[in-house]
C-alpha cells in the first residue's frame, strides 16, 4: 500500500472516530459530517487515487460505525464523490468561501439522500435540525482543507503522493 493511501486511509479512520465520537444529547445535532468532508476534500485534491470505490467502502464503514442501514451513508457518499469528481477542476480553484458553499451543497444532498434511504425503509421523518450538520461543515470547511492540505503537503515532501 503507497503511502498516498495510508494517509488518506488514516483520515477517514479518524473521520469516523470524530462520527461515533460520544457528545451530549444537545450537541448531537451540531456534528459535522466529518467523513463526508474528509472524503470530498481527497476527492479533489487526488481524483486519480481517491474515487467513488473509497466512497462506497468509507460509506460502508460509516454506515457499520454507526449502526444505520448498510449501504445509507455509502450511497450517498458514492454521489457526492462522483459530483466531485467531475467538477474537481473548478472547485480547486475557488476561494475557501466559495468552496463552502460547494461543500453546503454536496453535504445537504448526501443527507437528503440519506432521508430518502430512511423513508424508503420506514423510519419517521427528522426536524429541520436534521440539515444543521451541513451547515456547521460549510463553516468548518475551511479549516478541514487546511489542516488536510498541510498533511498531503508535509507528505508529498517526505514522499512523492
Amino acid at each position: 500500500m503507497n503511502n498516498c493511501y495510508r494517509i488518506v486511509s488514516f483520515s477517514i479512520v479518524i473521520a469516523l472516530m470524530l462520527a461515533m465520537l460520544p457528545l451530549p444529547d444537545w450537541a448531537q445535532a451540531f456534528r459535522p459530517d466529518w467523513v463526508a468532508m474528509v472524503l470530498i476534500y481527497w476527492v479533489m485534491a487526488l481524483p486519480q487515487q481517491v474515487g467513488v470505490t473509497f466512497a462506497w467502502v468509507s460509506g460502508l464503514l460509516l454506515d457499520v460505525t454507526l449502526g444505520s442501514i448498510l449501504g445509507q451513508h455509502a450511497i450517498g457518499l458514492v454521489l457526492v464523490s462522483f459530483l466531485v469528481l467531475l467538477q474537481y477542476k473548478r472547485i480547486r480553484v475557488f476561494s475557501l468561501f466559495q468552496q463552502s458553499i460547494v461543500v453546503f451543497i454536496l453535504l445537504i444532498f448526501k443527507q437528503i439522500i440519506v432521508l430518502w434511504v430512511s423513508g424508503i425503509v420506514g423510519q419517521e421523518a427528522e426536524t429541520w435540525s436534521y440539515f444543521l450538520p451541513s451547515l456547521i461543515g460549510a463553516m468548518i470547511w475551511p479549516w478541514v482543507f487546511t489542516l488536510l492540505r498541510n498533511i498531503r503537503r508535509q507528505n508529498t515532501r517526505t514522499s512523492q503522493m
